[in-house]
């Protein structure tokens, strides 16, 4: 699908908490001038659990006709109900979607033959790639590698996006798996992942610092470690505070601070706290934003 660093898009509202179309439009632009590898909407940052079918629709629209194919665009279709995961797939993929990123089944969950049978299911309906999204703080469910095995036989099933955060069950993936590309689902361990062989990022940080979000990749991937090391680390007290309350919460309010205004986040994620917008601010001034 892609090397580097795919942004996970935040989705802006207006002030009323409607899609803000015309933004989006300028989000897509700005990261196709700043390094930005892929763009990945419709995703957890995207809001996606908040908006309905119709929405979803025209952001996909919007974002392929204002990308006019300078970057791939891989949108979320995961559902805990396989069959509208079909037919979100189906949709996105006649509309022009280059990829599809599947959460993993969350609230009923399934069990592992359940889970496999949902995503052959999809990926048979398809003829683009998909990117699995293993994140069990959100789902509930952790991929078992058992079960990752038999799902990477499938032609279409080509990545994962590991948000667990347990480095020794990623080492067990790329080592038992590796023909399924890795993502790093977590900020703050980008570079720990591609020493495991993940091949990028699919990135909260990447909304605010894309040029260096990329960069963190491309010095891995061209092998300097060292620079790969020193920004991943001089930008992981940012990254902390980007998830000092829960994503995108605090993404948007750094956005609207920097002056990039993509409204608030809906219901049920409410206003950041004061003492968390604090950190935030200390953590962007530390990495040299103006706020």
């Amino acid at each position: 699908m892609f090397k580097g660093s795919g942004v996970a898009l935040i989705t802006p509202f207006n002030e009323d908490l409607t899609v803000n179309y015309k933004k989006i439009e300028e989000l897509v632009d700005y990261h196709c001038e700043n390094k930005t590898d892929a763009l990945i909407i419709l995703g957890t940052t995207g809001e996606s659990s908040t908006l309905d079918d119709e929405e979803k629709e025209n952001i996909v629209k919007v974002v392929i006709e204002k990308n006019q194919k300078r970057l791939p665009i891989i949108v979320g279709a995961g559902s805990n109900d396989t069959k509208h995961a079909i037919e979100l797939s189906k949709k996105y993929e006649q509309l022009g979607a280059d990829g599809l990123l599947l959460v993993t089944p969350y609230y009923n969950k399934g069990n592992e033959d359940g889970i496999y049978k949902h995503y052959v299911s999809i990926a048979d309906f398809v003829n683009i790639p998909i990117i699995l999204y293993n994140v069990p703080g959100r789902t509930g469910v952790n991929l078992s590698v058992s079960l990752l095995k038999r799902l990477a036989k499938h032609k279409n099933i080509i990545g994962l996006k590991e948000a667990s955060g347990d480095i020794s069950y990623a080492a067990e993936v790329a080592r038992e798996v590796p023909e399924l590309l890795i993502y790093s689902g977590n900020d703050d361990i980008t570079v720990p992942l591609m020493s495991l062989g993940a091949v990028g990022t699919i990135s909260v940080l990447a909304n605010i610092e894309p040029a260096v979000t990329h960069n963190i990749v491309e010095c891995y991937l061209n092998g300097d470690v060292i620079e790969a090391r020193r920004l991943q680390l001089k930008y992981n007290g940012l990254v902390k505070a980007l998830f000092v309350e829960v994503n995108p919460v605090p993404v948007k309010k750094a956005m609207n601070l920097l002056g990039n205004i993509v409204g608030n986040c809906r219901l049920p994620l409410g206003d950041l706290s004061d003492l968390s917008v604090s950190i935030l601010e200390k953590e962007l001034k530390g990495v040299g934003e103006n706020i």
